[in-house]
């Protein structure tokens, strides 16, 4: 049975589809998204159990209510015209070393402070290494995301609009490509602020110093400086819900429920997709937000694409996959718990050794609602590869000994963790695969600097593009919505772009 045509079919609706879509709509398209959840947001959508609100993924948010903020993600908000609540908090973080613990602050010069409480030396060479970086956030805070595109078009259109910016960036053109670790190498030589630097890569692209591209960081820190940190009142799942408003509020679509089966591709060239219900849906543009593995090999059939393209995909490493403890707790004598923590267990072990860093997040601590009265939510995780995970007699067993480590790390925070335990969720890398459906649960690629490229919204067949983690720019929240605004803006001419931003300007 075929159903109405679109313009537009998205496939999935994690931020990176439900951007593209957003904008799409306020283009004037018509969009429909198909989640195979029932929940829409992908790796950032919340779940309710016992009446705790659980974030699923990201709880780390900058510029989401700043009126001139710089987060692709709130420039798509505001341009659909909705908008999110937060809550502004300082410290971000506190990182637990084996050595000691260190608060981290919007305020770089109060972080370096707290740096030089353990090295006086590293928090001069960690100046130097900020210094080196920042006009290169600096040079890219002219440009906003919302005026890219991900064609020859872009550069009229920059030229036409932004010329001051890019000459303010041709000076920093050597780093734009450059990895972290070449510019930590020509700036710091103190071992523990290198671990440091490393530590706050790897949190960002979950890959170390030399791995992470340098205009990440220098986003990182000229963000939080400028614009603090924040946390969505109602969790991560109040910005999925914004930006579902805003696709419907401007005729889009969202079918939950609704798994897509097939993209279908006739004479090389896309028509629609099927769903596992087998009806299907006709347009001439799809967009899928499903990693490049999962794209290229379970949406589409082997003679749709070239061999080589899908050999390549299938060749993009990963970042491997995640174990989740997600707690409800009793809150009493918790007053002055924080909200942010990260835990580095062994300073003899790689910081991306599985279950040695462990992240941890208590947004309760900033918005109450989303826990019973009296009680919190926490979230940990911590790096745990996908392989040799199966669901065979040894699986609950082998769940609760990986959990052993993220409740070691939550005891260097609440001591009596377990005693406070009143709903426990432990999820494995299959239970981030299912549920969120990644590739082998996988974070995303694990594309070092200088090893490649995130591959482009574009794809070898006419009208298929994707967004996403394992699309450019990458991983992380601003990144996802970034590659939505890049698909979108392509698929509509420079003139539309141009209306759109006097709006946004």
């Amino acid at each position: 049975m075929t159903k109405d045509k679109y313009d537009v079919i998205v496939i999935g609706s994690g931020i990176g589809g439900l951007c593209a879509a957003g904008l799409l709509a306020r283009y004037g398209k018509r969009v429909i998204v198909c989640e195979s959840h029932t929940i829409a947001g992908g790796a950032a959508h919340n779940f309710r159990r016992r009446g705790f609100e659980f974030d699923s993924g990201p709880s780390f948010y900058c510029g989401l209510t700043d009126i001139q903020s710089l987060n692709p993600l709130k420039q798509v908000l505001d341009v659909i015209g909705e908008s999110v609540a937060a809550i502004r908090y300082d410290p971000l973080g506190h990182y637990h070393f084996p050595e000691g613990t260190l608060a981290v602050y919007s305020d770089g010069d109060r972080y370096r402070g707290e740096v030089a409480k353990i090295t006086p030396v590293g928090a001069k060479e960690l100046a130097q290494f900020e210094r080196r970086l920042l006009p290169l956030y600096d040079a890219m805070k002219g440009i906003p995301t919302l005026a890219l595109r991900a064609d020859w078009q872009l550069f009229p259109l920059l030229l036409g609009r932004y010329l001051p910016s890019l000459l303010k960036m041709l000076p920093n053109l050597p780093l734009v490509q450059a990895s972290v670790g070449s510019v930590m190498d020509a700036t710091v030589k103190d071992p523990w602020v290198r671990r440091l630097i490393d530590l706050e890569c790897f949190l960002l692209s979950g890959l170390k110093a030399h791995g992470t591209i340098a205009p990440e960081v220098a986003f990182m820190l000229g963000e939080r400086t400028r614009a603090g940190v924040e946390y969505p009142v109602g969790g991560s799942g109040a910005i999925v819900n914004a930006l579902v408003r805003g696709l419907e509020r401007w005729g889009g679509k969202l079918l939950l429920g609704c798994h897509v089966e097939q993209i279908l591709v006739e004479s090389g060239k896309v028509v629609g997709v099927r769903l596992r219900s087998q009806s299907i849906l006709k347009a001439p543009i799809v967009i899928s937000n499903a990693s490049i593995w999962d794209t290229y090999t379970q949406l589409l059939d082997s003679d749709d694409l070239p061999t080589s393209e899908r050999q390549a995909a299938l060749a993009t490493p990963t970042v491997a996959s995640f174990m989740h403890l997600h707690l409800g707790i009793r809150a009493d004598g918790l007053e002055n718990l924080t909200g942010h923590h990260v835990v580095v267990h062994d300073a003899n072990q790689d910081i991306t050794t599985p279950g040695n860093t462990c992240m941890v997040s208590i947004p309760s601590v900033w918005d109450a609602k989303l826990a019973p009265e009296g009680h919190h939510i926490v979230h940990a995780y911590t790096l745990e590869p996908y392989t040799a995970w199966e669901r065979d007699d040894g699986y609950e067993h082998k769940k609760r000994e990986k959990a052993e480590t993220l409740y070691r790390a939550l005891k260097k925070i609440i001591p009596d963790i377990r005693e406070r335990v009143v709903v426990e969720l432990i999820g494995t890398p299959l239970t981030h695969a299912n549920y969120l459906r990644r590739y082998q649960g996988t974070y995303g690629p694990g594309i070092a600097a200088g090893k490649g490229m995130f591959p482009g919204t574009h794809t070898p067949i006419q009208g298929l593009y994707r967004v996403g983690d394992s699309t450019m720019p990458g991983i992380g929240v601003p990144a996802v919505a970034a590659s939505g605004i890049l698909c979108a803006n392509t698929l509509v001419g420079v003139k539309q772009m141009k209306e759109l931003l006097k709006f946004y300007s």
